[in-house]
């Protein structure tokens, strides 16, 4: 297999500076559907996409880990045993978060030189953060000599890192796919239990057209963190008539239309997405399954309406992407993809198809708002792995 460029360049920068060097990769992903559920412990149906964060490094015999991304040109360092404050709004907070994490899992970690870069468009709703997290925790577990890490535990420290340190209250998705997705497939997770299972992707002459609107949003804003205190509301109101209720999760349809009395606006909008979305998401898993991709279509754009009218997380450009995609012939459905307010869209079309409506939605962009957006195709890739020795 042909190493990525990226991957080659790394290890030359590496070689250069320290010597011999392992690689790590962990891709992004596009959630398929499932969106705001996996922090109401629900269920998401992701896939992970051939864009990836790439880490080389080697071991040190000491407690320090000296970081260097060529994306920002910068680096740091840090000990281990003297954690650094959390918060400090950078990338920082995402690799030192994930390393103090291991250590509180019983990860025996050491010190390390470590040098990333990443393919993944940061702030493009492609969960460029968890990707970071996933390759530089299975880097610092394989290069202090774990034969095989626990790739949920990776995942579940990734996630720490991000409530903890970076100060974002994310749910597991991001991490877990970055972690353990399968080639040829999306991974149906339940984000209570974390049980999972992958649903081969057997589209045939259909394909998902990735569209990054170019416009940034931040996960670790007050508009993502106060969506899911509106949920937590939701639940405590819902709770005092069905007392079992533990999550969103746990609402059915009919107990949430006999509580909607109680459920003052906004927070019932929050609630009917939740709820509604998780059913959405198992649908679209069975309808995948059994090829039935016209059905799959239909519940991709329920998904975005009630995203843009209900959970309120999009925006004017996500909503012009797929307007623009749901007008053009051969196009199955399209949605908002990721946290929202901004990122990325994606549209189930005709193979053929590709090119007509990624022109269609330039030409709505380029007349609306003067940007111009990026559109790729990804087949379902493989998670976090380590790639072999360099060739010599």
């Amino acid at each position: 297999m042909v190493e990525p460029v990226l991957l080659q360049y790394l290890r030359r920068e590496f070689a250069g500076r320290f010597g011999a060097c392992r690689g790590f990769s962990a891709p992004g992903r596009v959630n398929i559907i499932g969106e705001h559920t996996d922090y109401n412990q629900g269920f998401v149906f992701p896939m992970a996409i051939d864009r990836r964060s790439f880490v080389v490094g080697a071991s040190r015999p000491d407690r320090i880990v000296n970081v260097r991304s060529t994306n920002t040109s910068s680096g740091f360092s840090f000990d281990l045993d003297k954690p650094g404050a959390p918060r400090r709004g950078s990338w920082i907070d995402y690799v030192e978060g994930t390393a103090q994490a291991m250590l509180e899992r019983g990860f025996a970690i050491s010190g390390a030189e470590l040098l990333i870069s990443s393919a993944i468009p940061i702030g493009g709703g492609l969960s460029s953060s968890a990707a970071l997290e996933i390759s530089v925790a299975f880097a610092l577990a394989r290069l202090a000599g774990v034969v095989e890490p626990d790739r949920i535990a990776l995942a579940l420290c990734g996630q720490a890192a991000e409530n903890g340190y970076v100060g974002a209250r994310v749910g597991i998705m991001d991490q877990f796919c970055a972690a353990l997705a399968q080639a040829g497939s999306a991974l149906l997770i339940d984000c209570r239990s974390l049980e999972h299972r992958a649903v081969p992707l057997e589209f045939g002459s259909r394909r998902l057209l990735i569209c990054d609107t170019r416009v940034k949003h931040r996960l670790a804003s007050s508009a993502y963190n106060q969506r899911r205190e509106e949920c937590e509301h939701g639940v405590q109101l819902i709770r005092a008539r069905f007392p079992e209720v533990r999550s969103l999760r746990d609402v059915s349809w009919p107990q949430f239309e006999r509580c909607t009395e109680r459920l003052p606006d906004p927070i019932l909008r929050r609630c009917r997405h939740v709820i509604s979305e998780n059913q959405r998401c198992l649908l679209t898993a069975e309808a995948v399954a059994r090829g039935q991709l016209s059905e799959v279509g239909q519940l991709l754009s329920q998904s975005h309406r009630s995203l843009r009218d209900d959970y309120e997380v999009s925006c004017a450009e996500l909503d012009a992407a797929v307007e623009a995609a749901s007008a053009e012939p051969g196009v199955y459905g399209a949605r908002m993809t990721g946290g929202g307010f901004g990122g990325c869209t994606i549209t189930l079309l005709e193979e053929s198809a590709i090119e007509r409506v990624s022109a269609a939605i330039a030409q709505r962009f380029k007349r609306q708002f003067a940007l111009d957006p990026e559109f790729f195709v990804s087949d379902a890739c493989a998670g976090v792995q380590e790639h072999g020795p360099a060739a010599s």
